[in-house]
């Protein structure tokens, strides 16, 4: 199989969380390992200068690499350990073994304890995590422990046996951490209301315990028991503090698989997470380029049979964003909350941080194939007749009407063609007046291209709204260019794009490349034109300067500036010098002025 360059694919790792896979020549994984930034932390290892030979082997056998995109750390470090234990890869040997992360244990009993585990058991218990650390666990557990009254016992409190009296209260009931169930001296339902509302803490939902602890609070104080309402209030604080820890996967989830799919014009991007047993145990992007004008429900159904036959996988459930025609036998949900859902947000964001690794490679090993994505994006974005392959953009630069002065730069390619970039002094226009400067510059600038039978452009950008592309609009309707050439306006406050005689705006994405590349040319268009304004104003008053000294006209200043390049050494020059510019008259003028 043939491999991009290790710096290409390195090159193209996006700044995330996540988990990466090293692959030798043959395709076999060879190492897995967890990263809070992607990028960084496999760069490392082509960088450093390894101290230990297992390291420095392993990098020299890495022909590819993979990765999945996860929200946390957390999440980095569980599904580091989920791979491996699945894939058992050569050169990972520190979590090679038995060794699983902790999750607690709500019992399926009748008053049920609470406590962590590192197994799995089914008997209809409910597990939340894994959590990475055994400390988070106790943290939590110790949280609970301080707001409800639980019991740690381990007996078989059935009916019959606490009616019976088999039981007598412990020493968890004289310290007030347990109310006595054994005893009769608590029912059920306030127990599994409690029950209730631990699994909801959890889970990070606090809104129902701290609502009842604040009422609870209110009622004590009221009755003047003020002792017991700060005891309430302090097991509020403790709930407010705690945050909660995420999770990679719930339990309860099990056997499944999840398909997502992002596309643009040319291509689509699926991507497939496998869940066996509860842990994420496979992902896959797979690139699909459109040959005609194929759905998204089209491609995600090819893509569903492809990668299911790929892997060899019999799950009976999948997950997708939306329904497409499979077997019989396999059912299908369309999440719309929860922690199925958050599993099809992770297989969504994975394709798009995949369609962009694609992007960046593409553009260093084949720009052009780049530019004409980009060219196709902004022609459907925009509904253009053909690609804007040549783009120009105008923008006006004034102080109070002083020096006005406009700009001209040209994208070919989507790229800055500077050598084509030009300047304009406002020759027709008094005042400030954008509008009419806007349409002198537009009338001068096309004018000249066709006098001169040069190629005009796919696309004129204005920089500005409503008013200054109708007044652009007016010159092309004089050069009877109307219609032969596309024309937008760009609104800097919202972003807004206007297109002729449509009164409602365009908004496109805010992280859309159609957008980026007309914010880089009215940005370039502002710098340019700015630099030219700021040296005319700059010149203009270094020539008051000199146009100020007795006998000295514009043209002489000029041709002193042209001489010497500054005031300053125009002032620090002889009269013999001053002479050789402007003559020995002048330059006695000017040579007393500054001295």
């Amino acid at each position: 199989m043939v491999h991009l360059p290790i710096e290409v694919q390195i090159s193209s790792l996006p700044n995330s969380p996540g988990v990466y896979q090293f692959y030798d020549e043959s395709d076999t994984i060879i190492y897995v390992g967890k990263a809070k930034n992607l990028k960084k932390r496999v760069s490392s290892y082509f960088t450093k200068n390894h101290e230990y030979g297992k390291t420095r082997v392993l990098v020299k056998k890495i022909r590819s690499i993979k990765h999945i995109v996860v929200a946390t750390e957390s999440d980095a470090l569980l599904l580091e350990n989920n791979f491996i234990k699945k894939y058992q890869p050569r050169y990972n040997v520190l979590l090679k073994d038995d060794k699983s992360y902790p999750w607690i244990c709500i019992k399926n009993e009748r008053f049920p304890r609470i406590f962590p585990t590192r197994k799995l058991i089914k008997d209809g218990s409910e597990y939340f995590g894994p959590y990475t650390s055994m400390k988070t666990v106790k943290t939590l557990l110790d949280l609970i422990k301080s707001v409800y009254p639980l019991r740690t016992c381990n007996y078989d409190l059935s009916e019959e046996k606490i009616n019976a009296g088999k039981y007598k209260r412990c020493l968890e009931f004289h310290l007030g951490n347990c109310k006595a169930p054994c005893e009769n001296l608590q029912e059920a339902v306030e127990y599994h209301k409690q029950i209730d509302d631990i699994r909801d803490i959890i889970k990070g939902n606090f809104k129902s315990s701290l609502l009842y602890f604040k009422h609870q609070m209110k009622t004590l104080a009221a009755e003047m028991e003020f002792e017991k309402a700060q005891r309430i209030k302090e097991k509020i604080e403790v709930l407010e503090n705690y945050q909660v820890k995420s999770t990679v996967v719930n339990p309860k989830i099990s056997n499944v698989d999840i398909f997502s799919i992002f596309s643009d014009e040319t291509h689509a991007y699926v991507n497939f997470l496998q869940v066996s047993h509860g842990l994420i145990i496979r992902s896959h992007t797979l690139e699909i380029k459109k040959k005609l004008e194929e759905t998204d429900e089209e491609l995600l159904q090819l893509a569903i049979v492809e990668l299911r036959q790929r892997f060899k996988s019999d799950s009976k459930e999948l997950y997708l964003p939306f329904a497409v025609e499979v077997d019989k036998d396999v059912k299908i949900t369309i999440p719309k909350l929860g922690d199925k859902k958050k599993l099809l947000d992770l297989s969504t964001r994975n394709a798009k941080f995949f369609r962009q690794e694609r992007f960046k490679q593409i553009k260093i090993v084949d720009p052009d194939r780049h530019a004409k994505r980009i060219m196709a994006q902004i022609k459907s974005d925009l509904r253009l007749s053909e690609a804007p392959t040549h783009i120009e953009c105008f923008d006006n630069s004034n102080i109070q009407g002083t020096n006005p002065v406009a700009a001209c730069v040209v994208f070919r390619d989507g790229k800055p063609a500077k050598k084509e970039y030009r300047h304009y002094n406002i020759k027709t226009v008094e005042g400030p007046d954008d509008f009419a400067s806007m349409e002198e510059v537009v009338f001068r600038r096309y004018k000249r291209l066709l006098n001169e039978a040069q190629d005009l452009p796919q696309l004129i950008v204005i920089d500005g709204g409503k008013g200054q592309l109708s007044s652009a609009l007016k010159s092309l309707d004089i050069l009877g260019l109307r219609g032969k050439i596309a024309i937008i306006g760009i609104a800097k406050r919202l972003e807004e794009i206007y297109f002729p005689e449509d009164p409602i705006p365009l908004y496109l994405d805010k992280k859309s490349e159609t957008l980026k590349i007309i914010q880089q040319l009215r940005n370039e268009a502002h710098r340019f034109g700015i630099s030219f304004h700021r040296n005319k104003r700059s010149k203009a008053a270094i020539n008051s300067e000199l146009e100020k000294i007795e006998g000295i006209g514009g043209k002489t200043a000029e041709q002193l500036l042209k001489s010497f390049k500054s005031v300053k050494r125009i002032r620090e020059a002889s009269i013999d010098n001053l002479a050789k510019s402007i003559g020995m008259a002048k330059a006695k003028k000017v040579y007393e002025s500054f001295h």
